[in-house]
């Protein structure tokens, strides 16, 4: 048996053809039996159909991987700046800049690609196996084997292992929310299906690939797998790369606003340097360098280290981090979009009232609702688990005294079911649950008290209000109804009347003990928790109410459907409770929100959840979640709860927050840095600093900072969502930064006047006259070596000190400390720099001793520098302006 199955056809057309025809003509058409196929066979269409697995996130390749790293601005920038240097003969400062290339380049891609195989690792652990007949026999084998004209057997609790054309089904009803959003299950039947003008998902004898079996039983051929399923389509739309997130375009916009300094700042300096120092050449070089010295390029490593540090913090917190640019969108998040069950409940359905007809607690109908529940066939639903929960009951009724006569099982035209029952004396009772509405119309008398009452009109207007409490109090509420029957071989529908009510059940899937506590945590760091769910609005109130989330206005699917966007976006800033809601609601409110400026996660498990996923700007999911909306997530949370997802948000909140760091010292030093070189190269003779000093200074002040991934963060810092703000950090720039140039000019002057660094022909001490002799330009003089050497200690100290001042907004090692590998470094690079102008490498760097009275005028410079900042800095934090 073998055949170009679908060779010919849409997939689509062959599901609705199998849907139409009988099965024996689809069994054909598929070349396959009832004896399934055989195992030659399934070979050789696994090889031509291909796994039966859905579409995945496509995994970048290393090569992929390294070129989205390659691509950032600042690597180019520098890459093109070592070319350049190479080409024209400076050959340390382009080793210089290409170890910080490749620096920067090793850490993004080892990090990234570790993340990746730790995402890799946690797909496979889901193992999914189907019930097949092949060769005549029934085995199981992994579903991803299965192909199309496989036959497979269905029963409660399986997940259908493709798109199947049943071919003999009883009392079988799918869950089909993973596709649809629908909270009932549908009734699937193997009679053929002739309607014409209907999709295919609405044919009453097709299953599809991604939902489950909620009761009965069935065997099937499978007509489709993996990308050809309706559920594989789906998932191949919804996987791919992700849209770019606020983080990426926030470093973009600050990468971006570095290099337009350097556009500005290099050719002046060039134009500058070479108009007052008549030497082009000299200038050009110069020009380069002071471009690396501008140049943020610990920037792309600093963003790595910091993010996949805190993905391996977020890992032992039980938060599995996707895609690392999602952690700092994890801790901007200020809205968080959630479903309620399992989220805000737990997940698990109990009998919370049994009561007769006027909601009197009553032990007679809890006893009914029981033998019911024991007796019917089929798998439990999570309703009937609830009653049979009471197990004492068990022992109280003697259940082995009753037996079983018969079933009449629920279906969804009538809403109800009935067991026919023997007890202990000899009579037989039909006991009937269902709708209330439904068991009403059945009903001629209700029980109230022992006695038995006619079910007048005018009674049953109470009835039906009693009920209406309970509903409006969020339970799913049951009827309960009984009456006598003469012994007979079977029973059916038609004995289903002239019942007694006996009273009511209500069920509730409670809160979680963690969800008020959880809800209050997140809403006192900054985070509005609104409930996105597909229930009915009286049972999202309740739970909503219960866990202290404002439920008095609900907006409902309908009213959604209804409102333009602009309606939308201004309800759902008052909103925060939406029911009976479509996956394509729940993205729209998703979207609303962000056009309010909020930063939006949005937490599901179902492929319904997929389109509000992906437009997130973090998509959470758990590790029991469909494959597609694990695919859509950024997150996976290990367990559904909202305590752990409060931790992994301050996870998130750390990393920016030391991201930052980083970001305000490079900006804020660079906007100086431009008005010190600007003014230097207009106002001196000579150079401010050589070349090779400007890069020895950058390459010691990034060594200092690559420990700001493990420093400490205070709980002030992250008590708020931290959005990335470019007005925050302009601002930081334009007080912060002027600052520096203020104690570049005041130890300019301190060369130039205490030190005599405008005389030209300054006498160097005696062990440096071979070395100044004769000088040939004023470069060459020990004037211009003395003002560089205390120019670059200058800048070196101050940089390296100032971290402390700006990692914080409290006072710097009082109120706050870094952590010990930030503070060694920062002492390292201090010593390295006061050592190097009497090291066996100053005379190669340009460097000449300093004198006694330098360090003294130094130590006041950095008091004064640390004292002005910080004053400058908590001015801004108390104007809320960082």
């Amino acid at each position: 048996m073998a055949g170009p199955i679908l060779t010919n056809q849409k997939t689509s057309d062959f599901v609705h053809a199998a849907a139409m025809e009988e099965s024996s003509a689809v069994l054909q058409r598929l070349g396959t039996s009832s004896a399934g196929l055989s195992e030659a066979e399934a070979a050789t269409r696994l090889e031509q159909y291909g796994l039966n697995e859905v579409a995945h996130e496509k995994q970048q390749s290393w090569l992929q991987r390294f070129y989205i790293a390659a691509r950032n601005p600042l690597v180019i920038l520098l890459t093109v700046l070592a070319t350049i240097s190479y080409a024209t003969g400076d050959l340390r400062a382009g080793t210089v800049m290409l170890l910080m290339v490749v620096l920067g380049l090793a850490l993004r891609f080892i990090q990234e690609t570790k993340a990746d195989n730790a995402a890799a690792k946690l797909k496979a652990m889901i193992k999914v196996t189907a019930t097949v007949i092949r060769d005549g026999e029934v085995r199981e084998i992994p579903l991803k084997e299965l192909v199309p004209g496989d036959v497979v057997k269905l029963s409660a609790g399986d997940m259908v292992p493709g798109d199947v054309r049943l071919l003999s089904a009883k009392d079988l009803f799918i869950i089909q929310a993973t596709l649809t959003g629908e909270s009932m299950p549908v009734e699937k039947t193997d009679a053929c299906d002739p309607r014409e003008k209907v999709s295919s998902i609405e044919h009453s004898n097709i299953c599809f690939l991604g939902t489950s079996v909620e009761s009965g039983s069935a065997t099937g051929v499978i007509v489709a797998t993996g990308a050809q399923t309706y559920f594989g389509k789906m998932a191949h739309s919804l996987a791919g790369q992700q849209v770019e997130t606020a983080f990426d375009r926030g470093i973009k916009r600050f990468t971006w606003l570095m290099i337009r300094f350097l556009v500005v700042m290099v050719p002046l300096v060039f134009v500058i340097n070479g108009l007052t120092k008549h030497d082009w050449h000299e200038a050009f070089f110069f020009s380069m360098a002071v471009a690396v010295g501008l140049t943020p390029e610990m920037l792309p490593m600093i963003v790595s280290v910091c993010l996949s540090k805190g993905a391996m913090a977020m890992c032992k917190k039980k938060v599995i981090v996707k895609r690392l640019n999602s952690i700092q969108n994890f801790g901007a998040m200020n809205v968080l979009c959630t479903d309620k069950t399992g989220t805000l409940t737990i997940d698990h359905v109990i009998l919370e009232i049994y009561c007769d007809v006027f909601k009197n607690e009553n032990e007679e109908v809890l006893k009914d609702a029981y033998l019911i529940s024991h007796f019917q066939t089929g798998m439990k639903n999570v309703l009937d688990r609830a009653v049979l929960y009471h197990q004492n009951l068990h022992r109280e009724l003697s259940l082995e005294k009753y037996s079983k006569v018969d079933e009449i099982p629920f279906d969804f035209s009538r809403r109800m079911m009935s067991v026919a029952v023997e007890g202990p004396d000899g009579e037989r009772q039909l006991l009937t649950k269902g709708a209330p509405e439904a068991v009403f119309a059945k009903c001629t008398h209700f029980e109230s008290e022992g006695e038995i009452f006619p079910m007048e009109p005018i009674l049953v207007g109470n009835l039906i209000e009693q009920v209406n409490d309970l509903s409006e109090d969020g339970f799913r509420v049951l009827a309960v109804a009984t009456k006598k029957v003469e012994k007979q071989a079977a029973y059916s529908k038609t004995d289903e009347c002239n019942l007694v009510l006996t009273g009511y059940l209500a069920f509730l899937d409670p809160p979680k003990d963690t969800a008020a506590k959880a809800i209050e945590a997140l809403r006192q760091h900054g985070i509005t928790v609104k409930v996105l769910t597909g229930d009915n609005d009286l049972v999202t109130r309740k739970v909503c109410s219960e866990v202290g989330i404002h439920a008095e206005t609900i907006l409902i699917g309908s009213q959604v459907e209804a409102m333009s966007d602009a309606q939308l976006a201004e309800a759902v800033e008052t909103m925060d409770v939406f029911a009976r809601l479509s996956p394509a609601h729940k993205q729209r409110i998703v979207k609303a929100l962000q056009a309010k400026g909020h930063v939006v996660g949005f937490m599901g498990d179902g492929i319904n959840d997929a389109p509000a996923l992906r437009a997130a700007d973090v998509g959470i999911s758990v590790d029991n979640a469909v494959d597609i909306a694990k695919e859509s997530a950024d997150v996976i949370l290990l367990e559904k709860n909202l305590m752990v997802l409060e931790e992994g948000v301050l996870e998130g909140r750390k990393v920016f927050v030391n991201i930052l760091k980083y970001i305000r010292m490079g900006a804020s030093s660079n906007f100086g840095n431009m008005f010190s070189m600007i003014g230097a190269s207009a106002w001196l003779p000579y150079l401010a600093i050589s070349p090779i000093q400007i890069l020895t200074n950058n390459l010691l002040y990034d060594f200092s900072q690559v420990p700001i991934p493990t420093d400490n963060v205070g709980s002030q810092q992250t008590a708020k969502p931290r959005p990335w703000n470019m007005g925050e950090i302009a601002k930081f720039i334009v007080f912060i930064g002027p600052i520096s140039s203020i104690f570049d000019y005041t130890t300019f002057a301190m060369m130039w006047f205490v030190f005599k660094c405008s005389q030209l022909g300054l006498v160097p001490p005696p062990e440096l006259v071979e070395r100044f002799a004769p000088a040939v330009k004023p470069d060459d003089t020990y004037a211009a070596a003395l003002f560089h050497t205390g120019w670059f200690v200058e800048s070196l100290m101050t940089q390296t000190l100032i971290i402390h001042v700006i990692r914080t907004n409290l006072i710097p090692f009082i109120q706050s400390r870094a952590s010990w590998q930030l503070t060694m470094t920062t002492l390292l690079i201090m010593g390295i720099g006061m050592y190097l102008p009497y090291s066996p490498l100053a005379s190669t760097l340009g460097f000449v001793p300093l004198p006694p009275l330098y360090w003294l005028l130094l130590l006041l410079t950095l008091l004064c520098y640390v004292g002005l900042t910080q004053v400058i800095k908590t001015w801004l934090v108390r104007r809320a302006w960082v």
